[in-house]
């Protein structure tokens, strides 16, 4: 097929996001379905009905195609980004027989649905596979991101444990064709016959490739309940603590990053409707008067490893404003500190470091980072998975690759800088703020 649009769909927890996109990055059409929220158990256990993913991928698609009208038919490229390690058993026809096992199912989850498949399941898929199959009538390829935390060992090329070979798909790099789809499926969702289904990435990585943080040395913190925090380097990157974890790039190089379990959930007791007030006073306050680490609930796992740190505060805020400053200080602290820990290792960022998710909607607080950070910080805002997933439909297809792509569609972003009047006091407080965590045994 020629054609001039791609699209992109976004397969997250709680929603199916579809966006189509031309080749310049502008949006031409979108679409959202809600999902089922995973139920979760005490011992562990995290599942979602698998049954809903093709129907609301199916609908976004034929809603998106139906806004674009005649120009549907230019649509030449679709990638599929999903949740990380998600995994589920299916039958020949690739239908779910199962729930899934989420991405914080605590079972080993690859490993356990393979000692407790259903009678009639064929083979163990990822959240992608089970669409892509819908869309090209035949199983398909997993790609090496999705199969990074299901055990798939990218530097060996195999799978890492082991499992019957039948049970497992093939795997293969991101932005390869995986098939086409066919006549049943483009009557069910207005894309046109023949269009390629391209391998995708996880929701983090093309989170990270919608940023515009593709090449070696681009780093981008996507800032939402979490921090996430990752980059491009040329090398793999080894860590023996085991905090920093690497994707393979689409070109053969590597993403290596980590997970925080500190992020924006530590505003979650601020009203929504007084956010922006109170992160406008912080900002105009200057830094805080005190020391905070506003962890929600128990254990970290980057930027260090600590399964018993606990939120912790030293000193007494002056009021309101000081506590909630100190708050947007704690979070920083720790995006620092991940970016040194991944420059000792080997993958140092360079330039700007790029910023999305919902964190980056405030100003205010971006721009205390960049004065933490003592660099600038980009806000890209237009970022998100479903253009990272266009991102990797149109490598191969618009783009003859991934820096090219990204150049041409993702936005270009606002460049916050560092406030030097308080570099030198807020150096001083990650200074003390690092301490407290040796103090503590985490550092």
């Amino acid at each position: 097929m020629t054609g001039d649009l791609v699209v992109g769909v976004d397969v997250a927890t709680a929603h199916v996001r579809v966006q189509v996109h031309d080749a310049a990055g502008e949006l031409l059409a979108h679409a959202s379905r809600s999902l089922p929220g995973p139920v979760r158990s005490p011992d562990g256990r995290s599942e979602q009905d698998a049954t809903s993913w093709w129907p609301a991928a199916r609908d976004c698609l034929a809603e998106s195609t139906a806004a674009l009208g005649p120009r549907s038919s230019a649509i030449t490229a679709l990638a599929i980004s999903a949740t990380s390690g998600t995994v589920v058993a299916v039958d020949v026809r690739g239908e779910p027989v199962g729930p899934a096992l989420m991405y914080d199912d605590r079972r080993r989850r690859v490993a356990w649905l393979a000692e407790n498949l259903p009678p009639d399941a064929e083979q163990i898929c990822h959240t992608p596979e089970v669409i892509a199959q819908r869309l090209v009538g035949h199983p398909v390829a997993t790609d090496t991101s999705h199969a990074l935390k299901s055990g798939y060992d990218p530097v060996a090329g195999e799978w890492a444990f082991e499992a019957p070979t039948s049970l497992l798909p093939e795997v293969e790099r991101p932005t390869a064709v995986l098939g086409r789809v066919g006549r049943e499926a483009a009557a069910l969702t207005g894309l046109p016959v023949g269009c390629e289904v391209r391998a995708g990435m996880t929701d983090g990585c093309a989170g990270q490739l919608a940023s515009g943080a593709v090449d070696p040395g681009q780093f981008v913190t996507v800032l939402g309940t979490t921090l996430v925090l990752k980059g491009v380097s040329e090398k793999l990157v080894h860590d023996p603590t085991g905090v920093v974890y690497s994707h393979l790039h689409p070109d053969g190089r590597w993403l290596p990053g980590g997970a925080a379990n500190i992020g924006g959930s530590a505003l979650s007791d601020v009203d929504p409707e007084e956010l922006s007030e109170l992160d406008a006073a912080a900002l105009a306050r200057g830094p805080a008067s005190v020391l905070d680490y506003p962890l929600r609930g128990r254990g970290e796992r980057f930027p260090f490893p600590a399964p018993d740190a606990e939120a912790f505060r030293v000193g007494s805020p002056r009021d309101r404003v000081d506590g909630h400053r100190a708050k947007l200080e704690g979070v920083a602290f720790c995006e620092r500190l991940a970016l040194e820990r991944l420059a000792t290792l080997g993958a140092v960022a360079e330039g700007p470091v790029r910023t999305a998710g919902g964190g980056a909607r405030s100003e205010e607080w971006c721009r205390i980072r960049a004065s933490v950070l003592d660099r600038p910080v980009l806000r890209v805002l237009g970022a998100g998975t479903a253009l990272g997933a266009a991102l990797l439909a149109a490598t191969g297809s618009l783009h003859p690759d991934l820096s090219t792509a990204a150049a041409a569609m993702v936005p270009t972003g606002e460049l916050l800088e560092p406030d030097q009047s308080e570099v030198g006091r807020l150096h001083s407080g990650y200074e003390r703020f690092t301490a407290e965590l040796r103090a503590r045994g985490w550092l």
